[in-house]
């Protein structure tokens, strides 16, 4: 067992930190109250290849493995969730899934432009009778022969008016129940494809979640990812792997509001002395850094089984489920530290809380991954 970073790593982590803070840091308060899409920090982070990390280098990926990811994702999430979560979908969701399941023509046409930030990806899953419930699609794809017929409506999705391509989850045999679900590249612009208003959210403002309706969108059979069935394992192989990144995007706000809370506790005075030196504000980052550092032991933890190729399934939920849990109990901390400044937006902190709450309901609530956490132990 070795904890250490490879060379390798540190190098990525150096990259990465030092983009958020020259990149990503300066108008991220303005971007948060705007709801403003970081569009040039995006093509910034393709050109420098954080948009394809663990994708096939054939296609233009970056070849590396899930570790430098979650790297990548912790130092980015110190600054901007808003920006990594769009890293996240178009790796774990959207560069992942076409990598490994998709055609040779389809990665061609399109994975080699997601991994180099040129174009941008969406995973199509939740809708409004179907979040935690993947199987309860009502997004019907009508086998037409050599296309399908695309109906329906996708809620809550990530990059959905910034995306170029989307992949898109939708029920083709219903008797089939899980075994009748298939998933379909679908392409912005497309005849029938509408993008609904901008949600205004509580976090992640800055990042645009949108309703998509399709409306007798035409989609070509070549657009289909998978033999004909396959789009339920499609979507809960892809959704496994996202989960290692939400728990790491959630592991990077904890220990961003927790650096801003150790170095405000540094300069603020109180009863003639900084507040570090009240046992009380002491106590309190102690037992936030001890949260932060066994939530990154599961991340990696996590990581490290995928690149193993051993089953993640179950250590991908622990990530999240405790990961997320980490991140708004050290957030709100770090609000508390701050005292009055932390209820400011001029600190962070205060944006970091409310990004924070996102990391327990997307990809999964938690209590998603208590069931699978649960299945898991109790089948042994």
């Amino acid at each position: 067992m070795d904890f250490k970073l490879t060379e390798e790593h540190q190098m990525i982590r150096d990259a990465a930190r030092d983009f958020a803070k020259n990149e990503l840091l300066d108008g991220v308060i303005e971007r948060d109250n705007t709801q403003t899409f970081p569009a040039e920090q995006i093509k910034k982070l393709g050109e420098l290849g954080f948009m394809g990390m663990m994708a096939d280098p054939e296609y233009g990926g970056g070849g590396m493995d899930t570790i430098s990811y979650v790297i990548a994702m912790e130092e980015l999430s110190k600054v901007d969730a808003s920006a990594s979560v769009v890293v996240s979908v178009n790796n774990s969701l959207v560069c992942w899934g076409l990598d490994t399941y998709g055609s040779k023509e389809q990665k061609e046409k399109y994975l080699t432009k997601l991994t180099t930030g040129e174009s941008i990806g969406a995973f199509c899953l939740s809708e409004p009778e179907a979040g935690s419930d993947a199987t309860s699609q009502k997004t019907t794809a009508i086998d037409k022969g050599d296309h399908y017929i695309l109906n329906g409506t996708k809620n809550w999705i990530t990059n959905g008016n910034s995306a170029d391509y989307y992949l898109v989850i939708a029920q083709t045999d219903r008797e089939k129940k899980h075994r009748g679900i298939n998933a379909f590249i679908v392409e912005k612009g497309w005849e029938g494809f509408e993008i609904g208003p901008k949600e205004d959210k509580m976090g992640i403002r800055g990042s645009d979640t949108h309703s998509l309706i399709f409306n007798d969108v035409k989609v070509p059979k070549e657009n289909r990812i998978g033999e004909d069935g396959f789009g339920f394992k499609f979507a809960m192989k892809t959704l496994a792997g996202g989960r290692i990144g939400i728990a790491a995007q959630a592991l990077g706000i904890a220990a961003g509001a927790y650096e801003l809370a150790k170095e405000y506790s540094k300069v603020r005075k109180a009863f003639g002395t900084e507040i570090m030196n009240h046992q009380a504000i002491a106590f309190m980052l102690a037992d936030m850094h001890t949260k932060i550092e066994a939530a990154r032991l599961l991340v990696y933890k996590s990581a490290a089984d995928k690149d193993n190729g051993d089953n993640y399934d179950l250590s991908g939920a622990m990530a999240k489920l405790y990961a997320s849990q980490v991140a708004m109990e050290v957030a709100t901390d770090a609000v508390q530290v701050h005292g009055g400044n932390g209820y400011v937006k001029e600190y962070h902190v205060e944006r970091l809380m409310r990004d924070a709450k996102i990391t327990q309901i997307y990809e999964g609530t938690s209590e998603i991954q208590k069931i699978v956490i649960s299945r898991s132990v109790l089948k042994d």
